[in-house]
């Protein structure tokens, strides 16, 4: 139940909390899972309380209930999940969601879906999604997950309660931002790395950045002694993803003048967002999520990197 949560997720869980009691839900809900490891039993804890007919938050001061039973089978008939049908999420996924949404529910007054990898929504289906977004229903609620919130369109993201989940492992204090970063790089490959060389490229991929931001397409003239000589595997482009998408997302953290999650403010950081408008860093970062899924197919990691220049420079 959600009570479950409230030290690992004090500020979503008193926010969740009051909405159930007061009876106040947002009708869209857009998660960050913040790298928290169980973000989908959060939010189907969440869902529990939100359809109990008597707001309970905590099993022990609840009875015996046959409706959490049937939610944790996955058969309860007022929540659909929905997660991408190959590497996308389809129009006909939402469609066929929108038809089933128009007959009355059936045991309670709420029906909810939850979208998971909502970034992965392909353009018809965020089309799909929005028209529903735009035209809530009292009794339907939206809950959107995604690790990347920037990720998701900007049309979608200001139609929902945004809400972060804050990751248990790099909020452990104190962490410098090297640290911090390889609490988060799952790839594999960072376990064959001494300290001293993940650090080195660590610091490699951030350097290659500030390069990009400040040289822009001439990067393609310099992108073997600024990437290939330290970047030569498979999982290490992997990895080397992860930092800058986490870097963009920082930087338009400062730029909207919240705290930053992983990385010390510098000038780097304040020139890049000087030089870029949030809806270019927003690009940036999605561009950098859908390049991303290109390396799980062998695709010529030159190739790759000249893709990345011209598509964060707008060229293609």
């Amino acid at each position: 139940m959600l009570d479950g949560y409230k030290d690992s997720q004090p500020i979503v869980y008193k926010i969740l909390k009051n909405a159930i009691i007061d009876d106040k839900s947002s009708h869209a809900y857009l998660i960050e899972t913040g790298g928290f490891y169980d973000s989908f039993n959060f939010v189907m804890s969440f869902v529990k309380s939100l359809l109990c007919p008597l707001k309970k938050l905590n099993k022990n001061n609840c009875g015996e209930c046959h409706q959490c039973e049937v939610i944790d089978s996955g058969n309860f008939p007022e929540i659909d999940v929905i997660a991408p049908d190959g590497l996308w999420i389809k129009k006909e996924q939402l469609q066929n969601l929108q038809k089933e949404f128009t007959t009355k529910a059936l045991i309670g007054n709420k029906r909810i879906y939850i979208i998971k990898q909502a970034d992965r929504l392909n353009k018809s289906a965020a089309n799909s999604i929005l028209k529903f977004l735009e035209e809530p229903d009292n009794n339907i609620i939206a809950i959107l997950i995604t690790d990347n919130i920037y990720s998701v369109l900007t049309t979608i993201r200001s139609r929902c309660q945004i809400l972060r989940l804050k990751s248990t492992d790099i909020s452990k204090e104190p962490l410098n931002t090297i640290e911090k970063l390889k609490q988060i790089i799952t790839v594999n490959q960072k376990d064959n790395l001494t300290t001293e060389t993940l650090e080195e490229k660590i610091q490699k991929v951030i350097e290659f950045v500030n390069y990009l931001e400040k040289n822009h397409l001439n990067t393609l003239l310099y992108i073997g002694k600024l990437w290939n000589d330290y970047i030569t595997s498979k999982e290490e482009i992997e990895m080397a993803y992860e930092i800058m998408i986490n870097y963009y997302k920082d930087i338009l953290n400062y730029s909207l003048n919240q705290p930053l999650e992983i990385f010390e403010l510098n000038n780097d950081i304040k020139m890049i967002s000087s030089n870029n408008t949030q809806d270019e860093i927003c690009r940036k970062i999605n561009k950098l999520v859908e390049l991303k899924e290109l390396i799980k197919y062998n695709i010529n990691s030159n190739l790759l990197m000249d893709k990345l220049i011209m598509t964060l420079e707008g060229v293609i």
